[in-house]
């Protein structure tokens, strides 16, 4: 393994190939070795140093190396380089993230994500990879409809090929997003959502089994599930929630498989709540903790520009108004293992860092921090339960049906075209039901220009 040390380089310096190893260890390889070299800015045609590149053939031929796997991103030209210096293969470490996506892709759904993710990564790299880029296809060959004919390269016909993969995967892919998408909006108008993120090997798996009725995989590995899951959550008092695990963030996450595993990641961006599950015991917690933050800003930037671009396409009174202007959903750090930690130091740090967290311990059911989480989600989803007299248009059977399943229906009178209902409700689901156009209007409410008259 290989890393060039930058003045703004992220990784933890006190375990500097610890992560690397990680992955490297599952994608089923054996580390032999380690070479760093510390730079203001990185070569260009190698990114690592001339003298280093020397150093790092002589350690493949002495440790009997295979491959050499670069902690950061390269070019295809680096890597041709370097390969051509040391001849032993080259992987940097957004290839090496895929390959281990790859393995572990069980379903269609993640399969094709992985896919798309692996294509629009070796797309700019095919013409420093392939060998055969000087043949010219003859009259015998691939030449006839779709090409230029005779003379064209083989680079040419390989990157075409490639596009209209990438094209056919795209519109796949959008047929589950579109899907996916219909089915988190619906579920955040009839349930509370929460979705669980954190750095990948942080323990979301084993509080959602916890706190659920489970059946995700959790493992002490990096990566162990890649499918999201979703179970009902039982708070108390005749609350529920949707709980939702997801796949795991990791430190210079590749942008082609964020964008890959957008509609896997739909469940935490419309989520009501985010329970962010952060390993306190390590030592490399702090990155981890940024790491998280940022991948999740990065990805609601995403959504508020997909939002604003569907807004712009529709018109403010376009449509049925059925579709739920997205807010960004409230971040809530719950500080993991705490059981693991020497001493109450570094638990007194993050409770300082981030006054809101709720330290737990996420294997043990009912055990420490649990009751304040179910308390706190609890009354979140409630949102503060008031009595109201709501006048709800009969055609509006979804508004009645939410205000049925949500809420403590007390009595309700019919005449023509109106049902007039009084409702034990909290009012987090009454501005839900607001922003998604229902057709209702409530007694003793000044009333707003957009509101249903009944009429």
């Amino acid at each position: 393994m290989a890393a060039v040390r930058l003045p703004n380089s992220n990784y933890d310096q006190r375990d500097p190939f610890g992560e690397l190893a990680a992955l490297a260890e599952q994608a089923g390889a054996i580390v032999v070795g380690t070479l760093e070299q510390r730079l203001d800015k990185p070569v260009a045609g190698t990114y690592i140093g001339t003298g280093k590149i020397t150093d790092l053939k002589n350690l493949c031929i002495e440790l009997k190396a295979d491959v050499i796997i670069f902690d950061h991103d390269l070019s295809p030209r680096q890597i041709a380089n370097i390969e051509e210096i040391v001849d032993v293969k080259v992987l940097d470490r957004s290839e090496l993230i895929l390959d281990i996506f790859a393995a572990r892709a069980t379903t269609t759904e993640a399969k094709l994500q992985v896919e798309l993710a692996q294509l629009e990564y070796t797309y700019p790299r095919l013409k420093a990879m392939w060998s055969h880029l000087e043949r010219i296809v003859g009259a015998g060959g691939l030449a006839g409809i779709g090409t230029r004919g005779p003379g064209e390269q083989q680079l040419e016909i390989d990157r075409r090929m490639a596009q209209k993969k990438q094209l056919a995967l795209k519109r796949e892919l959008e047929v589950i997003q579109n899907r996916k998408r219909r089915m988190v909006q619906d579920r955040i108008l009839d349930h509370f959502t929460v979705g669980v993120v954190g750095y990948t090997n942080a323990g979301k798996s084993t509080l959602f089994n916890t706190l659920t009725a489970g059946g995700a995989y959790a493992d002490d590995r990096l990566f162990a599930t890649l499918v999201t899951r979703t179970r009902e959550w039982d708070l108390g008092g005749g609350t529920n929630a949707q709980l939702s695990d997801t796949v795991g963030f990791v430190r210079d996450l590749p942008h082609n498989l964020i964008a890959s595993f957008k509609a896997t990641l739909e469940e935490a961006t419309h989520a009501h709540v985010l329970l962010i599950v952060l390993d306190v015991s390590d030592p490399a917690a702090e990155l981890h903790y940024n790491t998280v933050m940022k991948t999740l800003d990065e990805l609601f930037a995403d959504v508020r520009t997909e939002e604003e671009r569907l807004a712009k396409r529709e018109g403010e009174d376009a449509g049925n108004g059925r579709r739920s202007r997205w807010a960004e959903p409230r971040r809530i750090v719950l500080l993991n293992k705490i059981d693991a930690l020497k001493d109450n130091a570094a638990q007194l740090v993050w409770q300082r860092k981030v006054p809101d967290s709720i330290s737990i311990v996420a294997k043990e059911a009912g055990g420490l921090g649990h009751a304040e989480l179910v308390k706190t989600i609890r009354d979140m989803a409630e949102g503060g339960v008031t009595e109201y007299t709501i006048h709800v248009a009969l055609s509006d059977s979804r508004t009645v049906a939410t205000l049925e399943k949500r809420g403590k229906v007390l009595s309700r009178e019919y005449d023509n075209s109106t049902v007039v209902m009084k409702v034990k409700i909290g009012k987090r689901q009454i501005d839900q039901l607001r922003s998604l156009g229902a057709k209702m209007r409530i007694e003793g409410e000044a009333p707003v220009k957009e509101a249903w008259k009944g009429e």
